[in-house]
This record gives C-alpha cells, sequence and structure tokens, in this order.
C-alpha cells in the first residue's frame, strides 16, 4: 500500500511537470473552472462565453478582442478523455433557436476546450509568430466545492454545526421531527437511517430552491451513480453512541464521504485549475430575504478559504504549492435590473467579497467581483408611477409567456443596510420588499459575427483570462 502511495505520487508530480512544460514551450493552456451557488446560471455562462470569444463583435471589454490579437477561435476535442464534453451545441440551440429556451442545467462535472489563435500586436508584433491558447472550461457544481469544508471537520464538529444553522428553519421542519425520536445510542436500524438520510436530503432540496447557499454534503443534491449508496446514507445527529450505534455509524459514512467522494474530486480536477469563476444569484438571495443572504455570505467565505492551501495537510497534498490565480465572484442576471441599479449590485458583492476575504483570512489570488448577465432577456424602459418616472425592465415572463415590466425594489446606496440585518438575524427586510421575476429568453436576430446580446460578459472575460491573451 505504501510503495502503491508512493508511485501514485511520483506518477502525478511526472504528468504535472509535463503538464507545465507543454504549456510553457508549446501551446499555452489555461484551465478555467466554472461553478456556481444555487440557479445562478453555470450553462448559460459557459454557453454565452463561448459563442462570444468565437464571434466576438460584442467584446469591446476584451482587448485582445478589439485589438486583433485573437485572429481566431475554434472548439477542438477536449484533453481529458474521461470527462463528459459540455453540449456546447444543444445549449446554443435552445438559447438561439426561433423558439428560445433556457437549457437543462448540468448536473455533473464536464469540460470543453476552446483555442485561440492569438497573434501579437504592437512592438512585438514582428518579433512572435500568431499562436495558439487553449482555453480549457471545466464545469462542475457549486455544492462540490462547498464540500472542500468538510474536509477540515470531523463528523460531531459538522453535525453540530449544521444543527445549528437549520435549527430555526422550517425547511428542515420534517427532519427536526424525526430527529427528536431519534436515539443516536441506539443500534443501527438501516430503514431508521435511511428515512433520516431521506428528510435530510430533502432539507437540502428545498433550502436550495429557496435560495439558501450552503446546502452540503453536495453529493446528496447530485448523487449520480452514488444513490442509495451508504456513503450518502447519514444525517447530523447529537453527539451519543458507542460501537454498533446508529451514531457511530452515521460518522463512519461521513468519513468515508470525504475520503471517497470529496478528496477525489479535489485531487483530480480542482487542484489543476488556473483561475475560478463562482456565480452567485444575489438578486435571488435578496428576495428570499436576510437568513438567505447571510447563508450565501457564509458561503463564499467558504468558498474562498478553499483556495487558500497550507492551513490542513490535505490542501497542501493536493495543490502541492500550485494556486488559482484569479478568481471572479460574479453576481448573475443583472438584465433583471435597471442599468441604474447595476454598480449598486456591483457594491453588494464587493462587500460580501472583503468579508468573504478577511474570514477566510486570505490572500494570493487576484480576486474580483462583478454583476453580469451572460445572456441579456430584458429591455430598459421607464413608466410613469405616483406622479413621477420609474425604471423599469421589461421582457416575457417564463411562467406565463406574457410580457411585462417589473421593477425589483430600488437596492441600497449602502451594502450594509443589507449585510448588517442578515447577520444579526432578521427574518425580513425592514424598509423595503424586493422582489423578482423569472424571464424567458428573447428570440435573436444575430449578425455575422455577433454572439449572444450579455452584461459585462467581456470584462468578466479580460478579469480572467485577457492577460494570457
Amino acid at each position: 500500500m505504501i510503495i502503491g502511495d508512493i508511485a501514485d505520487g511520483l506518477t502525478r508530480q511526472v504528468e504535472r511537470a509535463g503538464g507545465m512544460v507543454s504549456g510553457a514551450f508549446f501551446e499555452p493552456v489555461i484551465r478555467l473552472g466554472v461553478t456556481g451557488l444555487s440557479r445562478a446560471g453555470k450553462t448559460v455562462f459557459i454557453t454565452s462565453l463561448v459563442a462570444n470569444l468565437m464571434n466576438r463583435a460584442r467584446m469591446g471589454g476584451l482587448r485582445a478582442a478589439t485589438d486583433g490579437s485573437i485572429r481566431a477561435a475554434y472548439l477542438q476535442p477536449q484533453p481529458d478523455d474521461t470527462l463528459p464534453r459540455f453540449d456546447y451545441e444543444t445549449h446554443l440551440a435552445a438559447l438561439t433557436g426561433p423558439v428560445p429556451h433556457w437549457p437543462e442545467s448540468t448536473r455533473a462535472i464536464s469540460e470543453l476546450r476552446l483555442s485561440l489563435r492569438v497573434q501579437p500586436t504592437g512592438l512585438i508584433a514582428g518579433m512572435r509568430g500568431a499562436r495558439n491558447v487553449h482555453l480549457d472550461i471545466v464545469d462542475y457544481p457549486g455544492e462540490w466545492l462547498l464540500d472542500l469544508g468538510l474536509m477540515e471537520k470531523d463528523y460531531a464538529q459538522w453535525a453540530a454545526e449544521t444543527l445549528e444553522r437549520i435549527r430555526e428553519r422550517p425547511q428542515a421542519r420534517e427532519f427536526l421531527r424525526l430527529l427528536d425520536g431519534t436515539d443516536p445510542a441506539a443500534a443501527l436500524d438501516e430503514p431508521q437511517a435511511q428515512r433520516l438520510a431521506a428528510a435530510f436530503t430533502q432539507y437540502l432540496v428545498t433550502a436550495r430552491e429557496d435560495g439558501f447557499s450552503d446546502c452540503t454534503p453536495g453529493r446528496f443534491l447530485l448523487p449520480g451513480d452514488l444513490a442509495g449508496s451508504p456513503v450518502l446514507t447519514f444525517a447530523p445527529l447529537p453527539p451519543g453512541g458507542g460501537r454498533g450505534s446508529l451514531g457511530r455509524e452515521f460518522a463512519r459514512r461521513y468519513d468515508a464521504y470525504r475520503r471517497e467522494v470529496v478528496k477525489p474530486f479535489f485531487r483530480d480536477h480542482f487542484a489543476r485549475l488556473d483561475r475560478q469563476v463562482v456565480l452567485v444569484d444575489a438578486l435571488g438571495a435578496i428576495h428570499a430575504g436576510p437568513p438567505a443572504v447571510e447563508d450565501m455570505r457564509r458561503a463564499m467565505g467558504d468558498i474562498l478559504g478553499a483556495f487558500k492551501p497550507g492551513r490542513n495537510n490535505f490542501l497542501t497534498q493536493i495543490l502541492r504549492g500550485r494556486r488559482v490565480e484569479r478568481i471572479l465572484f460574479a453576481a448573475t442576471k443583472a438584465d433583471h435590473l435597471h442599468h441604474t441599479q447595476h454598480a449598486k449590485l456591483t457594491a453588494i458583492m464587493e462587500a460580501l467579497l472583503a468579508d468573504a476575504r478577511a474570514r477566510a483570512d486570505y490572500a494570493g489570488a487576484k480576486t474580483a467581483a462583478m454583476s453580469i448577465a451572460a445572456l441579456r432577456a430584458t429591455t430598459e424602459d421607464r413608466v410613469p408611477h405616483q406622479g413621477g418616472e420609474l425604471d423599469v425592465v421589461r421582457g416575457v415572463l417564463l411562467d406565463s409567456g406574457k410580457r411585462a415590466a417589473f421593477h425589483p425594489g430600488a437596492l441600497p446606496e449602502d451594502p450594509a443596510h443589507l449585510l448588517v440585518p442578515a447577520r444579526k438575524g432578521a427574518e425580513a427586510w425592514l424598509d423595503e420588499d424586493y422582489a423578482i421575476m423569472r424571464f424567458a429568453p428573447q428570440p435573436l436576430s444575430l449578425k455575422p459575427g455577433e454572439g449572444p446580446p450579455h452584461i459585462r460578459l467581456d470584462r468578466a472575460a479580460e478579469f480572467l483570462i485577457g492577460d494570457r491573451v
């Protein structure tokens, strides 16, 4: 076993070193991780980003597009033969077809390679020829990233923190009812274990739908071929129980989840990323209320902490000195707001990011916050209102198919007006009722060279890959 572990470690080091040499001297590779918290729009982001890099007329904020450095962009087979390919063509057809609709969400890891033919400009233009820069986009669920925090917690700590967090949430009512009649010290009864795990899973599903972010363990929500396995059949319990007890078995299964599910993902995929974008449905959290905003604040701190190796042996081992160079936290669905409120949404994201930095004791990678819409689904207007005018957005409602004008409520100038009540445990906003609507994508008429319309997707691309192209 020891010899096998050593051999495996040496093999990974050789593969990593070979990839670094190849990238440095031949064709550079940028591995961009794309993940998101609940309903943040990962699939739409990746599809629109690729489409707009291939047809760059709307990418004025990406300098390499405006100065002509990017001569061409084209899809190539992905380098990882064992990963599913991101189904770009199907998703693009859903967004740009005669009857556009939102594509199905991706529920597992996938990958896509976009190769950019880049020609240097300026003084060095005549000294260097064109080269290929490969952008490998790795799409994975945000819940998997949040799972990294479990590696630092034993079962007792995770269970205590989880029960404390969900105690007042109505979404957990059924699970807590079952828990009240459970003795952790009683002998393991598998049907009871399954009932508890099912109720806890249903809590996670409902909490995510209601705008909460910290819904771990993530594979409970996206089980795949692990559905029904013991590694997904546990739940948080109060302390108690010796050998053969329900509590002891749940602790054993929790440890197996960390060892067999969480660690391989971070070792095989996360540790290879160069850049990362984390998509956040901040408007959805604000609409859900102060508890959801506070939950999002904690989740952002946990996520940022995931990119800081050195705090424990696990992170140091899998990253081996390598760090993600740039991390973008992007508030999506900016098209649900009039442009006069975009700066306020960005300020809220920046405040959340600053708090996450402090909470994670983080330093190293370059980080940024931004408000974007990967696909613009609305237009802006002003309508008469109480003797004045009101800024609104117009779009087609997803549920009814009717066109409507929408004003979600004015975001505060000072982000503290949201973050402070959330942190103090307020149950509702005192001075504003922030609404939210779900809009369907609108039919598009794209000119040659144009990608889908967006808001600040070009600036996001400039931050994430601009220095490399």
